[in-house]
């Protein structure tokens, strides 16, 4: 699995997991406080399954 976070230029500011994991469900945590506000993009990528979602980091 991997878990990307982006920037709004498709940059990758934070690679959050990026390892083999059994199925089931998991958490993981994001600090933004590195980022300025706005918008950013996040990337999962299980075997073939790929999903990009967008959400707001509010300061």
């Amino acid at each position: 699995m991997k878990l990307s976070v982006f920037n709004t230029l498709g940059k990758t500011i934070q690679l959050l997991v990026n390892k083999r994991l059994n199925a089931g469900s998991y958490e993981v945590e994001f600090s933004g406080s590195r980022f300025a506000s706005g918008m950013y993009f996040y990337k999962l990528e299980a075997g073939s399954f790929v999903e990009t979602k967008r959400m707001i980091l509010l300061k």
